[in-house]
Parts: C-alpha cells; structure tokens; sequence
C-alpha cells in the first residue's frame, strides 16, 4: 500500500510543476499583494457575516447590507487582480478534472485485473 502512497505524492509533485499550478499559485500571490482586492475580499468577508448573523436569526438581511454586497461583488469582479486570479484557478481545475478522470479510469481497470497486489 507505500506504493501507492508514494505515487499519489508524485502526482502531487507532478501537479505542482505544471504550468497552470504555477499560473494559479503567482496569481494567488499577487491577489494576496494587491491592496484594493485584499480589502474587497476583507469587506466581502464582513457583509457576508452580517447576512449570515442575520439569517441564524431567522431574520432576513436589511436592504442596505443586500445591496452592499451586491455593489462589493460587482466591483471585485471587475479587478484585474480578481480575473486573473479566477481564470488561473479555472486552467488548474481543468487539469485537475482530467487527472481525476484518468485515475477513475486507471481504478475502473484495475478493477477488471485479476492480480492482487499486497498492501
């Protein structure tokens, strides 16, 4: 069972060095650099808690803090910062979805083998 461990951890470093890990891990970066986006994230973070305090009440959030939050939504979504940071994230999980679509198929195989390896 190492084994398979110690492949999983290859995959992981594997993953690591691709190029849309590396995209995805500068783009972190430089959102956690970036001041305007820090603080939309941080007032997001804010109204998000107002809403939900709100909601464990059984009441429903003022209108004021709806439309804050809706305001606060638009505009980090107009950040450079905010779209590089979500296309990076896209590429990677692209790459991630055919991993996990080959290891499925790589389980699917394995299945249909009739040698048994000890763990």
């Amino acid at each position: 069972m190492a084994g398979v461990y110690e492949m999983a951890k290859e995959l992981g470093g594997a993953l690591a060095r691709t190029e849309e890990y590396q995209a995805f891990k500068r783009a972190m970066d430089a959102a956690s650099d970036d001041r305007e986006l820090v603080e939309m994230r941080n007032r997001l973070e804010e109204l998000e808690l107002r809403i939900e305090t709100s909601l464990r009440a059984g009441k429903e959030p003022d209108d004021d803090v709806k439309s804050a939050y809706g305001d606060a939504t638009e505009h980090l979504q107009t950040l450079a910062g905010y779209q590089r940071l979500v296309t990076a994230q896209s590429n990677f999980d692209k790459v991630m979805y055919k991993v996990n679509q080959t290891v499925a198929q790589g389980i699917e195989e394995g299945a249909r083998s009739r040698i048994i390896l000890s763990s």
